[in-house]
């Protein structure tokens, strides 16, 4: 991609765990963005947890690839609150503290709070939204629970670019 100067932006979420293990008793390397340089293109870690420094770091990244300078890696770091499958707490190989200090920087509360406070937004503008939301996140799953099973001839559809 560097090499052709292709207009891409490589997003890794690095949610700081490989399964069960922290990224630093796994990796040399303290930010994944670092590897970038290796392959001849900027990377930039972002805070994860901060919706308008993510919003403002993407539109850097792609306009950085609109004027034809080629990709961009961005690594955000952010939080895995679950276990790596199932349902489990995530409790089971972290610390507690640890869970509970990245809760209290979850980006959609966080973000709430900075709109009211700014004036943005009401405190019941915000729980209309809230409600709205939660609603269409339960009909989506209403949707999707009374939905068929996809049959087989879909499985390669829009997996690749197709002509015309």
């Amino acid at each position: 991609a560097a090499v052709l100067k292709l207009p891409v932006v490589f997003i890794c979420e690095n949610n700081l765990y490989g399964e069960w293990t922290r990224q630093d008793r796994h990796q040399a390397i303290r930010d994944v963005a670092d590897r970038a340089a290796a392959y001849g293109m900027p990377g930039r870690v972002t805070d994860g947890m901060d919706v308008l420094a993510v919003h403002e770091t993407v539109a850097e990244a792609v306009e950085r690839a609109r004027r034809g300078e080629g990709p961009t890696l961005l690594e955000f770091k952010t939080y895995r609150y679950f276990d790596h499958v199932g349902a489990g707490d995530g409790t089971q190989a972290r610390p507690s503290d640890e869970l509970e200090e990245w809760r209290s920087r979850d980006p959609i509360p966080a973000f709430r709070r900075r709109l009211v406070q700014e004036g943005a937004l009401t405190e019941a503008q915000a729980d209309t939204i809230g409600r709205e939301e939660e609603e269409a996140i339960e009909e989506g799953i209403r949707f999707a629970e009374a939905s068929p099973w996809p049959g087989p001839e879909l499985l390669l559809t829009d997996v690749y670019a197709e002509e015309g």
